[in-house]
């Protein structure tokens, strides 16, 4: 494997770092073909044939039930009338309900609180109740608010049994409902579309992504100071402290803002927590870096809700003491959600002041309020309250009137854009048109640089005119040369690498390698023996936790299994998968959630299907039907 590793060229990156580092792309990495086109065809053949028999075949199963749901869930948001209020530009936008923005901020009604308080069982779910919540609930958006005031090993899904500490749960909260009825949903897609339904609950997701995503600032204010309870407290805070290596930088901040200036106030060394409630009592905001490293709540959301993104999920945690500010106003380079955990916190959000800033691909540096204009959105987090706002968004926060407050901010789709996609393809388009087109080696014009050049932008030289449009029409020529499935896959690679190791269901765990029951007991291992055999139904742990990438002639297939909860711990983990295995290796992960008999796989001999199924069990990349015994 450490071979493997060299061979492929993959470097070790940093502990907690915040950002990707540009990766070089070698020829080795991303070359084309990924393997001989006459293979390629007939995977394409085989594979999808067997998925047309596999779903032919398919009967009533544990996934019926989440169907009905999900489509009842659907037919309800579809007929809500319109969405939320968007942007300013009336073309843009279009009417949330019928409720206007002084209904708007008054109290949600009980049909809505039902709607943010889902039952535990999924089957439950009514659809009637979700017509009434979407349409009363307290739901504003920028519009309506700017005049108001370390285990690699996956852990199993919460269930009743621990916190975020580990300690155990009441289901008193909306947030400990929700995690619970994820467990009925066999589908980790549907699990993760699932929670982010709740995360911005009423507002319908699809709404969301179309209206208001990358676009607005959004306020979802829901009166109900229990909806995240669970997720992470000031006592989680302090136990962290005392109980785990917490470092001053590297974890921890404090930070403080007075008289329009920023100071960073880390001591040296671990954060203990006589130091570190001693800088908060002197009035410092303190911030945990990736909490989730720490809770294992906040590491089962994150780790799920990366799979609807299809883009990392990170998190910080911010306390911040009574009458004070941490922060000086900045804006970011992510998507950003903030959930109110306790106490209140002041916001102020602008829009981007220039068009550059817009979507911005960098945290720009600290600003002065000379700097700012008038805020597209103000207004008062209570717990159990949502605010987004998209990268680029200037945003500043204090506490006031005495009270502390204590928010975690989740981010995603960092460095995640058409054009960092076309950063990568380019190049290689380049040299690819370069090996095949004799039009890229032809050599430039002797005397070009009589007209081209900066010096030139002005002439009206005929000459210019054709340089010019010779250029374009090699531009547009590039698609053709184009290695965008290559570059897509090496985005997937690091994608796998960026992600939290999954969070297991209790069905999961009991049907994959981490629930058999091999122990010690008597002074001697018991339960020893089960293995595969032909007869064996099996499909992938979860669907977004393997990913196959072609590397020069060779095929890995990375995955999230092993991956730690601090960002970039641990180097890629990958298996090789051979010629032979290659077809049988996608069957199983596009056929995901539906069973594939072992005998059934792709493979020229029943060793090689068992060799393949063996492998990827032992590695907890697969589940079975059944139990093994």
């Amino acid at each position: 494997m450490d071979g493997l590793r060299a061979g492929a060229g993959l470097p070790r990156r940093g502990r907690l770092r915040r950002r990707r580092q540009p990766q070089p792309h070698s020829g080795s990495v991303l070359a084309l073909p990924l393997r001989p086109r006459k293979i390629r065809r007939q995977l394409r053949r085989s594979v999808a044939s067997r998925m047309a028999a596999l779903r032919a075949q398919t009967l009533p199963s544990e996934d019926s039930e989440d169907s009905r749901v999900e489509s009842a869930v659907d037919d309800a948001g579809d007929s809500l009338p319109g969405g939320a209020a968007a942007t300013p530009d009336a073309a843009r936008r279009e009417p949330y309900g019928q409720l206007g923005p002084a209904e708007l901020l008054e109290g949600s009604s009980p049909a809505a609180r039902a709607l943010q308080t889902p039952p535990a069982r999924l089957g439950e779910v009514p659809a009637a109740p979700a017509r009434v919540a979407v349409t009363a609930a307290l739901l504003c958006s920028a519009q309506h608010v700017a005049a108001a005031p370390p285990s690699v090993i996956p852990a199993t899904l919460s269930g009743p049994q621990v916190d975020s500490r580990g300690g155990e749960l009441t289901w008193d909260s909306p947030l400990r409902r929700v995690l619970a009825e994820l467990h009925s949903i066999p589908s980790s897609r549907r699990r993760a579309a699932r929670l982010f339904e709740w995360l911005i609950a009423p507002m319908p997701p699809d709404h969301f992504y179309r209206r208001l995503w990358e676009r607005e600032a959004v306020l979802v204010r829901r009166q109900d100071h229990t909806y995240y309870r669970g997720l992470f407290s000031t006592a989680d805070l302090d136990s962290i402290l005392r109980n785990e290596d917490v470092q001053f930088s590297q974890h921890l901040d404090a930070a403080r803002y007075l008289n329009g200036q920023r100071e960073t106030l880390n001591p040296p060394g671990r954060a203990l927590p006589a130091a570190a409630w001693s800088l908060y009592q002197a009035g410092c905001s303190l911030r945990l870096l990736c909490p989730q490293a720490f809770s294992t709540t906040v590491w089962q959301v994150l780790a799920v809700l990366q799979e609807q993104f299809g883009s990392m999920a990170g998190s910080n945690v911010y306390l911040t003491p009574p009458n004070s500010q941490g922060f000086a106003p900045h804006y970011d380079d992510i998507e950003a959600f903030v959930l109110q955990l306790e106490g209140r916190k002041f916001w102020r959000v602008y829009r981007p002041r220039v068009p550059t800033e817009e979507l911005a691909l960098t945290s720009s540096p600290n600003f002065s309020q000379d700097d700012l204009g008038e805020p597209v959105l103000q207004t008062v987090l209570e717990p159990g309250d949502l605010l987004y706002f998209p990268r680029g968004f200037i945003h500043q926060a204090e506490c006031q009137d005495g009270v502390h407050s204590l928010h975690l901010t989740l981010s995603t789709y960092q460095r995640n854009t058409w054009g960092d996609f076309l950063e990568a393809v380019l190049p290689l388009a380049v040299q690819a048109a370069m090996e095949e087109n004799v039009e890229f080696r032809r050599g430039l014009p002797r005397d070009f640089m009589d007209y081209m050049g900066a010096q030139h932008s002005d002439s009206k030289d005929p000459r210019r005119t054709a340089f010019m449009e010779k250029v374009r029409v090699l531009v547009a020529r590039l698609g053709h040369f184009a290695p965008v499935d290559a570059v897509a896959d090496q985005r997937a690679k690091d994608f796998i690498h960026d992600s939290m190791p999954p969070m297991l269901t209790d069905r999961e765990r009991a049907l994959s390698v981490y629930g058999l029951p091999i122990r010690w007991e008597a002074g001697e291992p018991v339960n020893v023996g089960a293995q595969l055999t032909t007869e064996t139904e099996v499909h992938m742990l979860q669907e977004g936790i393997a990913r196959l990438v072609g590397e020069g002639d060779r095929l890995f297939l990375y995955y999230t299994v092993e991956n730690s909860r601090v960002y970039h711990l641990e180097e890629p983990k990958c298996l090789e998968i051979y010629p032979q295995q290659a077809d049988a290796m996608e069957l199983l992960l596009r056929s995901y959630p539906e069973f594939v008999r072992v005998g059934d796989l792709p493979c020229d001999s029943v060793e090689e299907q068992l060799s393949l199924a063996t492998m990827l069990y032992d590695k907890g990349l697969l589940l079975t039907k059944m139990p093994l015994t």
